[in-house]
């Protein structure tokens, strides 16, 4: 009888943590279902919560033998299941859920749908603002659950801060 009592909070959590991150967008016919309520968001002042916009794009370059975020959304059937590295600025982080941590990168290339790119990673923790080279394998239509699916994700990357005044 515990079991299901400690489940459904840590669903909960596990939804309201994840706010934010990609979503498929809800069928057109789903738009007559009754509406459900927003997650929770963090507070604007939270660390992890700094805008995109607040964060500097400019001057970023590819790395050597890299992709930025607009090529990899380009070639993503052809990089699928392949390593790939970008360099980019963190621009949200959510640590710790479902046993890795969630970061947001962006390079200044793309547009809307294609500028952002989900990378999950076991392990270091960059802070946002940080410009970071990420090496890990491209994973395309990633369902994880309740409604969190990706069209392209990059996973297990090791992340690494590089010093901007060496780009």
């Amino acid at each position: 009888m515990l079991k299901p009592r400690i489940a459904t909070p840590l669903a909960l959590a596990v939804l309201v943590a994840l706010a934010g991150c990609s979503k498929k967008e809800p069928a057109a016919d789903a738009a007559k279902a009754p509406a459900v309520p927003a997650p929770a968001q963090m507070p604007a002042d939270h660390p992890t919560a700094k805008p995109a916009a607040e964060v500097d794009l400019a001057g970023i370059a590819k790395a050597e033998g890299g992709k930025t975020v607009a090529e990899v959304f380009a070639e993503k059937d052809a990089l699928g299941g392949q390593k790939v590295a970008v360099r980019g600025k963190v621009v949200k982080v959510n640590a710790n859920i479902m046993g890795r941590n969630w970061l947001h990168v962006r390079d200044g290339s793309g547009a809307e749908g294609t500028n952002d790119l989900t990378v999950t990673t076991p392990g270091f923790v960059p802070d946002v603002g940080d410009l970071v080279l990420v090496t890990g394998t491209v994973a395309l239509n990633k369902d994880f659950g309740m409604g969190y699916s990706y069209d392209l994700i990059v996973e297990d990357a090791e992340v690494a801060i590089e010093d901007p005044a060496d780009d």
